[in-house]
């Protein structure tokens, strides 16, 4: 395997913060990049350092405007590619598009497995991101993936609340694997919140609660909070059920339409998200903490540049 001398982290304009956070972490400086737009809305981009043979990482999550941001990662590629970087290495910490991974609906493309294959087909050498909303998402790509998962962060956080008879609830079936792990950091037992969606318009109906709750603290866990229907449902539903408390975390908060509105009214003590895209202030209130993954991004981009494995990170005792 090749080792690249001198590593180098650039970022677009989606998360420019966590970019300078994870070189804070690195102790190296964020490397010099314009990204722009043309008055056309052409999007343009110019490294302004030489990268010839360097371990190139590109930080870029796929936030809002996600269209603009996807297409900056790749014009970024484009660029280093061109630029004779040794190697390079699509940083994507939200992964837009991780909801279309299957044909549910008649005639609806698989967006993620095309969105796979441009990035490939940009140059990218491998792509490092964050909790992912379906794990097969990694077999789209032709290129090797590693997915890292902010779960032990906010179970830390959590755990330092000493909350009394925890009980950590998935949002949905779908979300059991990741519920069942965040139970297990904190040595409680796991229930599940059965829902149906009713549609693409982010409306869902809550059915019933899978497993006992009440008189407990719960504890949402879901990958992202986009209108905020579904935990503003579950919340609902837990509090029916005889929960006392509820607390909530999520890795991606992204926060759209409705979604303030939605949490300030939610009876939702504390949601927990993190910096994987940026969570603007005038959509955070008195219950939401923002938790930074800069340290976990930046530790997998060294264990990356110096050959070491990055799944030693979630090994427990």
């Amino acid at each position: 395997m090749p080792f690249y001398e001198e590593l180098t982290v650039f970022t677009g304009n989606a998360n420019r913060q966590l970019a300078a956070d994870v070189c804070a972490y690195l102790r190296t400086p964020l490397g010099r990049m314009e990204v722009f737009k043309f008055t056309n809305d052409n999007t343009f981009v110019r490294i302004l350092e030489n990268v010839r043979q360097r371990d190139v990482f590109l930080v870029q999550p796929f936030s809002h405007p996600v269209n603009d941001h996807v297409m900056e990662l790749l014009i970024m590629i484009d660029a280093a590619k061109r630029a004779s970087a040794g190697r390079i290495t699509a940083v994507i910490p939200y992964f837009g598009y991780g909801r279309t991974d299957k044909k549910d609906q008649p005639r609806v493309p698989i967006t993620a497995r095309l969105l796979a294959d441009i990035i490939t087909t940009a140059g990218a050498d491998r792509v490092l991101t964050v909790d992912l909303h379906a794990g097969q998402i990694q077999g789209f790509f032709n290129l090797p993936v590693d997915e890292l998962t902010a779960l032990p962060i906010y179970a830390r956080h959590l755990a330092e609340k000493e909350l009394r008879d925890p009980v950590v609830v998935a949002v949905d079936i779908g979300g059991t694997k990741r519920a069942r792990d965040l139970a297990e950091h904190l040595s409680a037992p796991l229930a599940i919140v059965e829902k149906r969606r009713t549609g693409n318009d982010g409306v869902t109906e809550q059915m019933n609660i899978i497993g006992d709750v009440a008189e407990r603290t719960a504890i949402l866990v879901d990958d992202e909070v986009d209108t905020a229907g579904s935990m503003l449902g579950a919340s609902v539903a837990l509090l029916d059920a005889g929960v006392e408390r509820v607390y909530a975390c999520a890795t991606h908060g992204v926060l759209s339409g409705p979604a303030p509105e939605r949490l300030r009214h939610a009876p939702i003590e504390e949601l927990i998200l993190t910096d994987s895209i940026p969570v603007p202030e005038e959509k955070r209130d008195g219950k939401i903490k923002v938790l930074s993954i800069a340290g976990l991004l930046g530790e997998a981009i060294h264990r990356i540049h110096g050959g070491h494995s990055v799944g030693e990170m979630f090994e427990r005792p």
